[in-house]
C-alpha cells in the first residue's frame, strides 16, 4: 500500500481515538472508564506514531527522486531502527 494512503488511514485512527478519548472523559469516573481512556490515549500515540513514521517515509522517498534528478548515483538506504521491523502490517512495531 502506498504510503499515503498508511497516512490516511493513520489519520483516521487518530481521529476515531481522539473521539474514544472524549466518551471516555465524560462518562463518570470509574476503573471501566479509565480503562477505556487508556485504551484510547493508547491508539491515540500508536496514530500519532505511525503518522510521524509515514511522513518520514515520504521525506525519504522525495529526497531519493530529487537525488535522481540532479544526478547523485548513490543515496543512503533507510534501515529501521534496532528492534523495530517495517512493514504495512506491524506499522513499524514489533
Amino acid at each position: 500500500m502506498a504510503i499515503p494512503k498508511h497516512l490516511d488511514e493513520a489519520v483516521a485512527r487518530l481521529n476515531e481515538a481522539s473521539a474514544h478519548i472524549d466518551e471516555a472523559r465524560a462518562k463518570p469516573l470509574t476503573l471501566e472508564s479509565l480503562r477505556e481512556w487508556l485504551v484510547g490515549l493508547t491508539n491515540y500515540a500508536v496514530a500519532i506514531s505511525d503518522i510521524q513514521t509515514f511522513n518520514n517515509e515520504s521525506v525519504h522517498e522525495k529526497l531519493h527522486e530529487l537525488a535522481g534528478h540532479v544526478g547523485l548515483k548513490k543515496f543512503p538506504p533507510v534501515s529501521p531502527p534496532v528492534g523495530r521491523q517495517r512493514g504495512p502490517k506491524g506499522h513499524g512495531r514489533t
